[in-house]
C-alpha cells in the first residue's frame, strides 16, 4: 500500500515552496503527499504584494472529513503556520491521526539569517516549542534553532572556526532533544543552512547538521553565492519522503543536499529571481530512481 503523508502547509500561486514544493517532491518519492492548507496566497511573501486568504478556519473541516474516511498516515510534515491558532488546529489534528506508527517532521518556520519572519509573535515561538516537543524530527535553520533553544543568532554569526561552529550548533540541538527518561522533544534534529569555510580545503560551503541518538553527520556542498526562497521547503520534503519509506537519514540529507545544489547551481546561472525559487522540477528524477534502485546517487 502507498505511504502517505499529511502535508499541513501553505499554498503560494507563485513561488516554488511550501505545498507547492512538498507535493511534487514527496510524490517523486514514491510517497502519497495529502495537503491540508492552512492558507492560500497568490504569490509567497516575499513579493512585494500578494492576497492571501486564512484557511485557519477550514482546517477543522478537512480534519473532520478525513476523520470520516477513517484515514491512516505514515507521516505528518508541518511547516509554515500563520500564527498560535494555527498550531492549536495542528495539535488537534495530531490528536486524531498521529498514532504510534506515524512520525510527524515539523519544519518551525519563524526567520533566516538572523531576521524573523513578519508573523513571528512571543505567542508563536511558545506554540511552535510545544509543536517541536512533540515532534520525531526537526528541521530548523540556524535561525529557527537559535529561535526555539533561547541564544542569540548573533552569538552563533560571529564563530568563524569550522568545529567551535558546528559543536556550538550540536549542544543547540541537544538542547532541543529528548534526555533520559524525558519523552519531551524530538528525537532528531537537521539544522540546515550552516555557512562556514571548510578547514580542509578552505572552501566557502552550506552544510545540513543531523544530531540523532549520540552521533553527529554532517552534509555540506559549496557556497553558489546564491540563496533561493522555498530551498528550506524541499529539503524538509526529501526528509519527510525519506523517512517515510524507510531510508536511512544520513543517505536522505545526502540526497536532499545534492537536488538541491544542482537547482540552485541551474537556477543561478539563469539568473532566476530569488523569490521564484529553484528550477528543482527538472531533478526530481534523482528522487523516483532512488526509490527504484536503478541509480546510485
Amino acid at each position: 500500500m502507498t505511504k502517505k503523508i499529511a502535508v499541513i502547509n501553505d499554498l503560494s500561486g507563485f513561488g516554488k515552496c511550501s505545498l507547492t514544493a512538498a507535493i511534487s517532491t514527496i510524490a517523486a518519492m514514491g510517497v502519497q503527499p495529502c495537503p491540508l492548507p492552512t492558507a492560500i496566497l497568490s504569490a509567497q511573501t516575499g513579493y512585494p504584494s500578494y492576497f492571501c486568504d486564512d484557511y485557519t478556519d477550514k482546517m477543522d473541516e478537512f480534519r473532520k472529513e478525513w476523520k470520516k474516511m477513517d484515514v491512516r498516515f505514515d507521516g505528518i510534515y508541518t511547516g509554515f503556520m500563520a500564527g498560535g491558532r494555527q498550531i492549536e488546529k495542528v495539535f488537534e489534528f495530531l490528536d486524531d491521526f498521529c498514532g504510534e506508527n506515524t512520525f510527524l517532521l515539523a519544519d518551525p518556520v519563524m526567520g533566516d539569517n538572523g531576521r524573523k519572519y513578519d508573523m513571528f509573535t512571543a505567542e508563536l515561538l511558545s506554540m511552535m516549542k510545544e509543536l517541536v516537543r512533540r515532534a520525531d524530527i526537526i528541521t530548523p535553520n540556524l535561525t529557527e534553532l537559535c529561535l526555539l533553544a533561547d541564544n542569540d543568532y548573533r552569538m552563533l554569526a560571529e564563530i568563524r572556526d569550522q568545529g567551535s561552529l558546528m559543536e556550538t550548533v550540536e549542544q543547540m540541538a541537544r538542547s532541543l532533544m529528548k534526555h533520559g527518561q524525558a519523552m519531551d522533544g524530538p528525537g532528531e534534529v537537521v539544522v540546515t543552512g550552516i555557512c562556514f569555510t571548510d578547514q580542509a580545503d578552505g572552501i566557502q560551503k552550506v552544510g545540513n547538521l543531523a544530531v540523532a541518538g549520540d552521533k553527529t553527520y554532517l552534509s555540506a556542498f559549496p557556497f553558489i553565492g546564491e540563496s533561493y526562497s522555498g530551498t528550506g521547503d524541499l529539503f524538509a520534503s526529501v526528509i519527510a519522503g525519506g523517512r517515510a519509506r524507510g531510508d536511512a537519514l544520513e543517505e536522505t540529507i545526502e540526497l536532499a543536499g545534492r537536488l538541491i545544489e544542482l537547482a540552485i547551481q541551474d537556477s543561478a546561472k539563469r539568473n532566476v529571481p530569488r523569490n521564484d525559487g529553484v528550477d528543482y522540477e527538472q531533478y526530481l528524477w534523482m528522487l523516483a530512481e532512488k526509490r527504484k534502485g536503478e541509480a546510485d546517487i
